[in-house]
């Protein structure tokens, strides 16, 4: 029996003791401490986020500025090239939407955002002169084949499909209530004269 009480006293003495409180993972400082870790990266997380909504917002305004401008610059040197009378009819009230909404933009900008031309991001700009680029290539090809008329109709067409495409967008995106009203009435003049473009026959 000595041998075995001298083993029990052993396997007593090796056992680990028991340590005072719960340590420190479960103190309150460190939970409070882990809470307000938590409270911190949620706010910076939701300032991110609200920060990059507010740059895609002004992204995607100046994009439609620039497209808006570029396109009224190439209606303006093709418009009087068109043989039907109603098409230019069509063109030239399609060019006081886009110039009209490109005026109450930049005031936009300007009161938004500081809005100045040389401040735009390079490849915004490069983005849209391409674009445009490619427009007028395909008019002036139209052009020298002889089918201006129609394939101008037809590129109008998808130049207002973009145009709302973007505006509905930034409505989407928008919560002030000036610029909604902007693009609303921007968006609501390009659906009415979609149809004259669409529409548009040379047999007429």
């Amino acid at each position: 029996m000595q041998g075995q009480e001298y083993l029990n006293q052993i396997s007593a003495e090796n056992r680990p003791l028991k340590k005072n409180g719960k340590g420190i993972f479960h103190s309150k400082i460190f939970m409070a401490s882990m809470i307000g870790l938590i409270i911190l990266i949620v706010i910076i997380i939701i300032g991110s986020i609200l920060s990059g909504s507010k740059d895609r917002e002004k992204n995607l305004s100046l994009a439609l500025k620039l497209h808006l401008d570029n396109t009224a610059s190439v209606i303006s040197k093709y418009q009087s090239q068109i043989k039907s009378s109603d098409l230019r009819s069509s063109s030239a009230s399609f060019y006081s939407v886009l110039s009209n909404t490109s005026n109450e933009l930049t005031d936009y900008l300007t009161k938004k955002y500081n809005y100045k031309e040389k401040d735009i991001d390079k490849g915004l700009v490069d983005e849209a002169t391409l674009s445009k680029d490619g427009l007028e290539a395909d008019l002036f090809e139209a052009k020298i084949n002889g089918i201006l008329d129609r394939i101008y109709a037809h590129k109008m067409v998808y130049e207002i499909s973009l145009f709302m495409n973007e505006e509905s967008k930034l409505m989407n995106m928008t919560k002030d209530s000036d610029y909604k009203e902007i693009l609303t009435k921007s968006y609501n003049s390009l659906n009415n004269l979609s149809g004259s473009f669409s529409n548009f026959s040379e047999t007429k």
